[in-house]
């Protein structure tokens, strides 16, 4: 018998008080149905999260500068394997304690557009075909592929158009031009729902009026009718209750869950849906309503094994979690994650020419430095103080000094702490933020603009003290940890070296460490641009694209998007681009690439596109393809990227794709170009062009 029919058959046989249980969080199952209680928030941005061992990736900032989605489905599969075997540990009659169920809202697949936002760290970047390409990759691995049943459920969040500032996300109206929703905003939501994604998350805020969980638009006219989306909508925790209490958009509680219900906001996160009963009483809404949302609901419990104790993944159990192999996966992850910024030659680190390393910096031992938010807990972390001792060996000394906070403190004019570099080899200042000062609004701690930032270079506590390091003459190399852009062009010039390391999780003191003395060569790339400073940002609570990201930023950054040393020597030699048939339906480009180094590594040969003859404004250039592969040695490469004619659609300003026409110019290269003029000259990447005829 058709699963749907069985569920829809069960619903009529429920009271209203059982079906209003079913549709907050914490959902109060109905026995006689086999349903049990459930608790559907549950957290994995980065590994299970809240719920005892597991193992802890990157934060998803880290993830998305691998540029390695098979990377990140394969970290999926792990976090669902890991989330699986802890249920059956527990049993589902536990489903409903908090954080122990199979419904996780993740990812955050919002747009990183301002690199103020505190929450940027829990995304995949600035770039749109960037997020959809992990996003889509997270959704696979995390949901399994079997066509029916799920391993876990993912979550889509936060929709739409929703990246700070944190302080108004539950009063601000998120004003957005039809291009912008349809070039940024909403491109990989589209992505994740084609995917298969069995949830989607509203937003605090609202978009052009109206309330994001009570969105007709976004709900209903998109979601529901455009794309066709099939699952359950969740609301953020306590959204619904913003609709009277912040936006003023109704008058009473029974105003509002009305509105986010017959808009199709399935789950409330929060209270609100209490008042469901008094609701269909009073005629807000009808038990129609009702039925259509705990329909969806259930679904999603059959699809996990949870109604009927069936599935391919009921047998999973802990027995069956290879801990060392994820332990493995997140090691892999985190070295892939880092960006090296700068080196004048300094990395990697020679232990033979070393008698001394001096490591300070208050993030050198800071365990929230490794984790980020929405974090999972491990027995297996291990500090960057911890892991260059370890690779440094007995032979070479290693003394270690905290030497300034992270912020708010002023430094000591007799610290002693500056005074060591002038007996080290090299001095190791393991420097930036943690998640007490950036993050979600109520978790940063420790910051006074709700976890956002209004300076995004380092605090001038770190930066004093790297400049008396300095003083000393020798060697500086400088590990920034963090979620965000931290731009300073002084720290670009008083450092040696510059390792973005994010909050690389676990295995991130490892990672570092490798990185280092040079067991591994670094491949990272940045997933967002760095500026020099704030001045070359529009106001943060700006929605607009114009003057944001490398897509549309007018001045020159410090990092470009895509952009990450190493320590080989990689390059482009030959480019080809053509269409593949008479009918101008696809595109075939081909680039060679050789390593001319001595020594192994891997690149990600990045793929960008302007369309040139444009009749309105689209952005300087977009990426539209993207490989990371390894190389040896000497090994050439040739890289062939097919693109259908439909993926390189532009919005026009009425929101609408369009076939470009003319000439297209493509560049290929190892970072996104900064401008056109320089591209066009450059000698690091290879620029192409087309002619695509008018039909």
């Amino acid at each position: 018998m058709d699963r749907q029919l069985i569920i829809e058959t069960m619903v009529t046989h429920m009271t209203l008080e059982e079906k209003v249980g079913l549709m907050v969080h914490r959902a109060k199952g109905v026995s006689r149905f086999g349903i049990p209680d459930y608790n559907w928030w549950n957290e994995a941005l980065h590994g299970v999260a809240n719920n005892g061992e597991a193992t802890v990736f990157p934060q998803a900032i880290g993830l998305a500068a691998t540029f390695d989605d098979q990377l990140l489905y394969r970290i999926a599969e792990a976090i669902s394997i890991e989330a699986r075997a802890k249920f059956h540990a527990v049993g589902k009659e536990q489903a409903e304690r908090f954080h122990r169920g199979l419904t996780f809202w993740a990812p955050n697949i919002n747009i990183f557009r301002d690199p103020r936002w505190g929450r940027g760290q829990e995304t995949y970047g600035e770039d749109p075909y960037l997020t959809s390409r992990m996003g889509t990759a997270y959704v696979r691995g995390l949901q399994g592929n079997d066509p029916y049943y799920l391993r876990a459920a993912a979550c889509a969040k936060h929709f739409a158009v929703h990246s700070g500032p944190e302080g108004l996300r539950h009063t601000f109206d998120a004003q957005v031009s039809q291009k912008d929703l349809e070039e940024t905003y909403l491109p990989a939501f589209k992505a994740l729902v084609d995917a298969g994604v069995e949830s989607v998350m509203g937003a605090y805020n609202r978009v052009n009026g109206e309330p994001a969980c009570g969105s007709s638009y976004l709900l209903q006219h998109k979601l529901r009718g455009q794309w066709q989306f099939k699952g359950h909508v969740v609301s953020d925790c306590w959204a619904i209750c913003d609709f009277h209490k912040n936006h003023k958009v109704t008058q009473d509680i029974l105003e509002s869950l009305a509105l986010a219900l017959k808009t199709g906001c399935d789950l409330n996160c929060g209270d609100a849906y209490y008042y469901l009963a008094e609701a269909v009483q009073k005629g807000y809404i009808s038990e129609a309503d009702i039925d259509r949302s705990v329909t969806r609901l259930l679904m999603t419990l059959d699809k996990l094994g949870l109604i009927h104790d069936d599935g391919p993944y009921q047998g999973i159990d802990l027995q069956q979690v290879n801990w060392e192999a994820h332990h493995s996966l997140a090691l892999e992850a985190a070295e892939k994650s880092i960006v090296l910024l700068k080196n004048n030659g300094i990395l990697p680190l020679n232990k033979e020419k070393l008698s001394y390393i001096y490591v300070t910096g208050p993030n050198a031992t800071n365990i929230d430095a490794l984790l980020g938010n929405y974090a999972g807990v491990s027995s297996n972390l291990q500090t960057i103080l911890e892991a260059v001792v370890k690779e440094a060996g007995p032979e070479i000394t290693v003394t270690y000094k905290k030497g300034c906070p992270l912020a708010e403190k002023r430094i000591n004019p007799n610290d002693w702490a500056s005074g060591v570099t002038k007996y080290a080899d090299v001095t190791i200042a393991v420097v930036g933020r943690d998640i007490s000062l950036e993050g979600e609004e109520g978790d940063a701690i420790l910051s006074s603009t709700y976890g956002d930032f209004e300076d995004l270079d380092l605090s001038d506590e770190q930066l004093t003290y790297l400049q008396r390091l300095k003083e000393s003459g020798k060697p500086l190399v400088v590990v920034l940890m963090g979620g965000a852009p931290i731009c300073s062009p002084r720290l670009h010039e008083l450092a040696d070296a510059i390792l973005m390391a994010w909050y690389p999780g676990q295995a991130g003191g490892t990672a570092v460490a490798n990185i280092l003395f040079g067991k591994k060569s670094p491949s990272g790339k940045l997933p967002v641009t760095f500026p020099k400073s704030v001045r070359q940002l529009p106001e943060f609570d700006n929605y607009a694209m114009q003057g944001r990201t490398y897509r549309y930023m007018d001045e020159e950054p410090l990092y470009p998007f895509g952009f990450g040393l190493s320590y080989t020597n990689m390059e482009l030699v030959h480019g080809e681009c053509r269409w593949s048939s008479a009918a101008q339906d696809e595109l075939a480009l081909s680039v060679q690439i050789k390593n001319t180094s001595i020594r192994d590594g891997e690149e990600v040969v990045q793929l960008y596109m302007h369309w040139a003859d444009a009749p309105f404004v689209v952005p300087r250039w977009s990426l539209v393809e993207f490989i990371r592969l390894p190389l040896a040695a000497g090994e050439v490469k040739t890289i062939e990227f097919v693109l259908p004619l439909e993926h390189l659609r532009c919005i026009d300003p009425d929101g609408q794709a369009v076939l470009p026409t003319g000439r297209i110019l493509f560049y290929a290269g190892f970072n996104s170009p900064i401008s056109q003029s320089t591209v066009l000259g450059s000698q690091e990447g290879i620029t192409m062009q087309i002619q695509r005829d008018k039909k």
